[in-house]
């Protein structure tokens, strides 16, 4: 048959697993460099947290004794150091960014996950310090160790939410790569994104969003489970010296400045994300683009996978306190 379709030629399967090959190697130079450098990034972050912390008990000290008028200087300063301590290495900013750089999500859905995270962590501190020290009576060195059996169950969800995306993103390339390739007889039609033709080159954000309801909740559970050391330390400063309801408004304002980072990181990665979207659907094939999404959905489902087995090693605990046994 001269008209229509030319007779099916099956590709080398192989040749389409490029990008998947790709990101394995940069996965693995990033997890080794990330591996050996973690000892270095967390010893300088604890050196900076010892500072501030130091001057965050002088300004609770002097909201004790005149609140009206260290009381603006303790917000700002809280919400300045929610800002700056959002900068530094966190596995809240290693889930929203592979999150949001490996699967297709609204601007302002993102934003929303960004904002709820931020919001829950600083609530959860302030319950877990009310717990313990109000409600439990237990001495204030239980408050460490409690704090850190969230930390640990956080990134124990973290590996979970890899494991999920991996899990999705195999049985997506599974898929891709049994559909028989076609060759059209007319050479001049392109696919893109908006070419009208009826084919969906890749999951709109409508469709994504009946399926990954459970996933952003982890999300956002996972960032927010884990209290933020600045807020745990305010909360138990402020229950110490009387001051109490100031280290929750305290800890809020960190919470407020921690989601002005977390935002405009997640608004940063949208925005290239979109672009690269954008990029693809012009220069790419069809089946190319759908692997290539695919594979880096993979790709981000093994980092979250390797960040939480990191942190998780990592994490060490302190004093005695609240544990699941």
């Amino acid at each position: 048959m001269s008209s229509g379709l030319n007779s099916a030629r099956v590709g080398p399967r192989w040749f389409h697993l490029w990008p998947l090959l790709l990101l394995i190697v940069l996965a693995l130079a990033g997890g080794i460099g990330l591996w050996h450098n973690w000892p270095q990034i967390m010893l300088k972050s604890i050196i900076w947290q010892r500072d501030v912390n130091q001057r965050m008990s002088g300004l609770l000290q002097a909201v004790a004794v005149n609140p009206v008028r260290a009381g603006a200087s303790l917000l700002l300063f809280s919400f300045i150091y929610g800002v700056l301590h959002a900068l530094g290495p966190g596995h809240g900013k290693i889930v929203i960014t592979t999150w949001l750089a490996t699967h297709p999500s609204r601007l302002k859905s993102s934003i929303i996950l960004t904002l709820a995270a931020s919001l829950l962590q600083g609530l959860v501190a302030i319950a877990l310090v009310t717990i313990v020290l109000s409600v439990l009576q237990l001495p204030a060195r239980s408050l460490h160790l409690s704090s850190f059996w969230l930390e640990k169950g956080s990134y124990a969800l973290v590996g979970v939410l890899g494991l999920l995306l991996c899990g999705r993103a195999v049985k997506k390339l599974r898929a891709l790569l049994r559909r028989p390739v076609f060759t059209a007889f007319t050479p001049h039609h392109h696919h893109h994104a908006h070419c009208g033709c009826s084919h969906q080159h890749i999951p709109s954000p409508e469709q994504q969003a009946g399926e990954d309801w459970r996933a952003r909740l982890m999300i956002v559970v996972s960032m927010g489970m884990r209290p933020c050391s600045g807020a745990i330390m305010v909360l138990l400063f402020s229950k110490v010296i009387g001051v109490f309801s100031w280290g929750m408004i305290s800890a809020l304002a960190m919470a407020a400045g921690t989601s002005i980072t977390i935002s405009s990181l997640a608004l940063l990665v949208h925005s290239f994300r979109t672009l690269a979207v954008k990029i693809s659907g012009k220069k790419a094939p069809v089946l190319w683009q759908q692997i290539g999404w695919a594979t880096l959905a993979l790709a981000g489902g093994a980092i979250l996978i390797a960040a939480a087995l990191i942190m998780w090693l990592s994490a060490q605990p302190v004093t005695r306190g609240l544990r699941p046994f």
